[in-house]
């Protein structure tokens, strides 16, 4: 994989559930370093498409690469050993397994960049300073813990794997005020620590303060992509595609 190539890449990626076809011919990409919003309202297709990107859904066409392999017609986990990781909207946790114990599970070996050098490596204890809350219930089972806090459990488990990009459903969805400025900060501190996030999203304020590019989707196409701060100076396509 040659350093200008992005992380991930979809071109004309089309998916169905069923007989009904829910994307059409979506194209994005992400690059290292970068956090870049799937922005849209409630059944555009966001989800959809960070499941056709991993290989969720039994019925996709299209192309999708991703550090420079043909994953197209792979499996989740196929994608998740390469280092994609996938922080879904309902939060999977284990619920009977504890904190230290659903960490255990999500982990994988140290990985290199193709220029050599080291990608991020997570430990518990790494997690425990992004996460304090999880730090102070290491033996807390799943299923015992706030919502919130069950969806930091899913963001760490991920981020055990040491993946190069994570596919992150709707951070703050759902979850308290002083939750999303968590998931904000973390997001910007996986940032700096050089792992590539896509999120999808509808909240405006909450994309503006972690992306740096944003695609908007509309009944499962692009209509719209730019960087974070013109997406934001643009109230007419804001009006057209996110207002409720």
């Amino acid at each position: 994989m040659s350093t200008h190539e992005p992380l991930l890449q979809a071109k004309a990626l089309c998916a169905w559930y069923g007989a009904a076809q829910i994307l059409y011919d979506v194209d994005l990409e992400v690059r290292r370093g970068e956090v870049v919003a799937l922005m849209g309202r409630n059944g555009a297709g966001k989800s959809t498409t960070l499941k056709a990107l991993i290989g969720m859904l039994a019925k996709r066409r299209g192309a999708v690469r991703f550090l420079g392999h043909d994953i197209s017609k792979s499996e989740p986990h196929h994608a998740a050993r390469l280092g994609l990781g996938f922080v879904p909207e309902d939060r999977r946790v284990f619920t009977d397994l504890t904190v230290m114990e659903n960490l255990e599970v999500g982990k994988q070996a140290a990985r290199r960049w193709a220029d050599g050098s080291d990608a991020p490596l997570w430990t518990p204890e790494r997690l425990f300073k992004l996460f304090p809350n999880l730090g102070e219930m290491p033996n807390r089972p799943g299923g015992r813990m706030s919502g919130g806090e069950q969806q930091m459990l899913t963001v760490a488990r991920t981020l055990m794997g040491n993946p190069y990009l994570v596919l992150l459903d709707e951070p703050s969805e759902g979850v308290a005020p002083v939750i999303v400025e968590q998931m904000a900060n973390m997001i910007l501190e996986l940032k700096a620590q050089g792992v590539s996030i896509l999120l999808s999203e509808q909240n405006m304020h909450f994309a503006e303060l972690v992306s740096d590019r944003a695609y908007v989707l509309e009944k499962g196409q692009i209509r719209y992509h730019a960087t974070m701060a013109e997406l934001a100076a643009n109230d007419e396509v804001r009006r057209a595609y996110l207002s409720v």
